[in-house]
């Protein structure tokens, strides 16, 4: 029990970055009913792309305090360009297609994202060191964190903070509202409905690109798999929270965080359980809560889509 502060620490920082990326999931399919499951890896090229401007495009011996914010930079226009790219030619040519064919489409484009970065990013084959923050760790009640947790503990509520600004008080965020619960009427009042996808596309890529920037600083390293099973987690947080709700994501991304966190931590000391308490039982864990929530509530804990209470 005296471990138990320091755990939900963990568990939030780990839930806030699934979060950040369940944002992204659960915005497209709100308003174009599509699982884009190439969305890890908008996050994972988000990370390559602050990494590239540490390397590249700065001078050696640059302050991190200087460089985080053109890292952060690179790695939004990075990630923003390649889901406004993956929007525009993998998926708008299929919207009046099956559902089973974009599916199959971000599946995909999921694969062929990692092995382009495999293939043609420099030394991409082995894990890459990224850039830290000097100074720490911290102790705050009873919990130690890391200075790179700092950023992801700063960013995730600024980002829910300003998305719920965003999509509450702005023209583009009614229209985002109005074309989730009936985009052909949204269409006949005026809204540019082709435009309000991209954006939806663009922001969740936004998100995607903090969560990756806040993964190379909390673990000190980045590679071109680092998307693959964290998509798959933050879309078990959408579900969890409840699918198409922009909110309920990231409650259920930090729900997602906090019990993989304790059920690693804590089933081992259970006896004839030990063996599923390591690291590698992680995974195993998050999907159980998914089969649990869509077992006894398949429309997630906070249910209905935002744009349906708008």
């Amino acid at each position: 029990m005296n471990e138990l502060p320091q755990q939900l620490v963990n568990g939030l920082l780990l839930g806030s970055m699934y979060g950040l990326v369940a944002i992204g999931y659960t915005m497209v399919y709100g308003i174009v009913q599509l699982i884009n499951f190439a969305h890890g890896e908008i996050f994972m090229v988000g990370a390559f792309g602050a990494l590239t401007v540490h390397l590249y495009l700065l001078p050696d011996g640059t302050s991190i305090w200087v460089a985080l914010p053109l890292m952060l930079l690179g790695a939004v226009i990075v990630s923003v360009l390649v889901a406004i790219g993956a929007e525009r030619f993998a998926y708008r040519p299929l919207r009046g297609a099956p559902r089973l064919a974009p599916l199959i489409t971000a599946i995909g484009l999921s694969l062929a994202l990692q092995q382009a970065v495999w293939a043609f990013y420099p030394e991409a084959k082995s894990k890459l060191p990224f850039p830290q923050i000097e100074g720490g760790p911290f102790s705050i009640g009873g919990a130690t964190i890391q200075t790179g947790d700092i950023f992801l503990l700063i960013a995730a509520p600024v980002s829910m903070a300003f998305l719920a600004y965003f999509v509450m008080r702005t023209r583009t965020g009614r229209g985002m509202q109005a074309t989730a619960q009936d985009p052909d009427t949204a269409k006949l009042m005026g809204v540019n409905t082709d435009r309000i996808i991209v954006i939806a596309f663009a922001l969740g890529a936004v998100f995607a690109a903090v969560g990756g920037v806040a993964s190379g600083l909390k673990y000190g390293q980045i590679d071109f798999k680092m998307g693959f099973i964290l998509g798959l987690k933050a879309f078990t947080a959408a579900v969890l929270g409840g699918i198409g709700n922009i909110y309920g994501a990231m409650i259920g991304g930090v729900v997602l965080g906090v019990v993989e966190t304790l059920a690693t931590a804590y089933i081992a000391d259970i006896p004839g359980l030990d063996k599923f308490g390591s690291q590698s039982w992680a995974e195993v864990w998050a999907f159980i809560l998914l089969i649990l929530v869509l077992l006894f509530r398949p429309q997630g804990l906070l249910g209905e889509r935002v744009a349906d209470r708008a």
